[in-house]
């Protein structure tokens, strides 16, 4: 069972709704999802793409996906890349995969001249957070996650 990594290409859409689709699921979520297969094409493969992805496939199946964007540190002068959303099928964990995927964003923020990587993880998702404190990552303390959405960006948006 070897894992292999590589960029999303046209085509892909619907592996990579699946696997948004049983994020959401993970994340106690399941109804969150308001992409679709065109919505993703049209973000991942349209004119000037901002958000990119990488998929694990394993026995000729995609299993892993990472989503990610660029950001910008005014601190460090240096893009940041911004990892979206990383999931790995049950089957596939435990192999390698969720690393693999890392390995190759790490590999990509270098290519891209980024200074860092950046996320957000669940505060219930131990797991991860083990796992991400394995390949050296650490939590951000004194920064929090603040979001506008829906009828409140409406409103702003509005004046």
């Amino acid at each position: 069972m070897s894992v292999s990594i590589r960029p999303a290409r046209p085509g892909d859409e619907a592996a990579i709704l699946r696997l948004v689709i049983a994020l959401a699921v993970y994340e106690r979520e399941p109804d969150a999802v308001q992409a679709t297969e065109d919505s993703l094409r049209k973000t991942l493969f349209g004119e000037n793409p901002q958000v990119f992805a990488h998929l694990a496939e394993m026995d000729g199946e995609v299993v892993g996906l990472a989503l990610w964007l660029l950001t910008y540190s005014t601190w460090t002068g240096a893009p940041s890349l911004y990892l979206e959303d990383l999931f790995v099928c049950r089957r596939a964990r435990g192999t390698g995969t969720g690393r693999a995927l890392l390995t190759t964003l790490a590999r990509e923020a270098k290519a891209r001249g980024c200074a860092r990587m950046d996320w957000a993880v669940l505060d219930w998702n131990d797991k991860a957070k083990d796992f991400y404190h394995h390949i050296g990552a650490h939590h951000s303390k004194g920064w929090e996650p603040w979001r506008i959405e829906g009828d409140a960006l409406e409103r702003l948006a509005e004046g």
